[in-house]
């Protein structure tokens, strides 16, 4: 992302500030992973979204004055010879200030002092922190730690929460982020692809992921999206499924529910295949509920419609194709057969941190997930697609990814 688009993320967080407050966001530190090994970082996502900064330990503070101007600082590890041997090069100021746009940057050892004299100054009584949690039973993150030291050393000082502000942003996405999108995309086809062609009865969940890996590092060092979930036969029926220790047998569906990224922002798509490249009847039946399903939303989604509407239409849609297709007597049934929701915002995360729209607006990106999963058949697979809001409809950012039968018969037969 250019730098501009960070710039004018910041600006727009910036105007829902009150006057008078301090913004602190922290990128994050690397996890232990056992001994003296660590998991690879990843920076937060706000801040990246902010900053486009993907450095460790890095940590942003603005002000924001009681006539609306903004100072900005950025804090950054120092250079360091010796660390940069061991672990690679750190980011200079002069690269910090062309990735984020921030000129004033300085060293993190000198954050907590400036802070300091922010905080006593009498002029800043509200400190914005980034403390949203996935469940309350997550481990306090850097943010969470530092509101517990404001509340124990600067008891003047008033905790607010930023989450709110960035997941409105982040909902509506920008021109470039459709750009990076459609990139994306493309590289998860290429993913897909790759699957499909290799696909031969016998063949383990992790060669299937293998092909996949190996497709989407033709394109950047960036690791997939998520965590990819391949899976064939009984394991289709772990909707998270990620072992990748079964075998895929002569007659099974291969489901697969993967992404790239581009640019830091992620796509989510899922197809299901026959491991032997040939759907048998059973297989067509429940498949075309899901594809008509699909194709039927994909002809109605449009600014205005409700957010909420788009995941009880796939369900009330693809109930009544499952009965006309004699697989139920009566929509009733629909829960032995449709598991989970079909609609998830996507973005800078898979299930994107968003603000949970009432109504659909241009530039929101969402998917639609049509999972059929028929365990006395033995069948389980999902269609997800990519929807972009458009101004007067919806297009598929994934389309262009092998989706009807015939199409997947035919990549899967050369």
């Amino acid at each position: 992302m250019e730098k501009a688009f960070h710039i004018e993320n910041r600006r727009k967080l910036y105007a829902m500030l009150e006057p008078e407050s301090l913004l602190v966001l922290f990128a994050g530190t690397e996890i232990r992973k056992s001994a003296d090994a660590y998991y690879p970082f990843y920076a937060d996502r706000n801040f990246v979204y902010l900053t486009g900064i993907e450095q460790k330990q890095s940590v942003l503070l603005a002000q924001k004055n009681e006539d609306g101007t903004v100072a900005e600082r950025l804090f950054l590890l120092p250079k360091d010879f010796m660390a940069e041997r061991w672990t690679g090069k750190r980011l200079d100021s002069r690269e910090a200030e062309a990735q984020s746009g921030i000129a004033n940057i300085r060293d993190l050892e000198t954050f907590r002092s400036c802070f300091h004299t922010l905080a006593m100054g009498g002029k800043y009584t509200k400190v914005y922190l980034d403390l949203h949690r996935q469940a309350p039973e997550d481990a306090d993150r850097q943010a969470h730690i530092f509101a517990h030291m404001l509340q124990q050393q600067y008891p003047h000082i008033t905790v607010k929460s930023m989450n709110p502000y960035v997941r409105k942003l982040r909902t509506i996405k920008q021109p470039c982020e459709i750009a990076a999108l459609r990139q994306a995309e493309e590289i998860t086809k290429a993913g897909i692809l790759a699957m499909m062609r290799a696909s031969r009865p016998g063949m383990y969940e992790y060669q299937y992921k293998a092909e996949f890996d190996r497709a989407l590092g033709q394109f950047s060092p960036k690791e997939a999206g998520f965590a990819s979930i391949i899976s064939a036969g009984a394991n289709n029926f772990c909707i998270h499924y990620d072992a990748y220790t079964g075998q895929a047998q002569d007659g099974d569906m291969v489901l697969n529910d993967v992404g790239a990224q581009f640019d830091n922002l992620i796509t989510d798509v899922s197809r299901g295949w026959p491991c032997n490249g040939k759907f048998t009847q059973r297989q067509k039946q429940l498949y075309e509920c899901a594809l008509a399903t699909s194709n039927y939303l994909f002809s109605i989604i449009r600014p205005g419609m409700k957010m909420a509407e788009v995941d009880a239409t796939i369900r009330r849609y693809n109930a009544q194709c499952l009965v006309e297709a004699g697989i139920m007597k009566s929509p009733g049934e629909v829960g032995t057969y449709m598991w989970h929701g079909g609609a998830h915002h996507i973005g800078y995360d898979v299930h994107d941190a968003v603000e949970t729209p009432e109504i659909l607006l241009p530039g929101m990106v969402f998917c639609v997930d049509v999972g059929i999963y028929h365990e006395e058949w033995g069948i389980g697979f999902r269609l997800e697609d990519n929807c972009l809001v458009t101004e007067d409809g919806c297009e598929n950012l994934s389309g262009g990814i092998p989706r009807t039968i015939e199409e997947i018969e035919a990549v899967m037969c050369r």
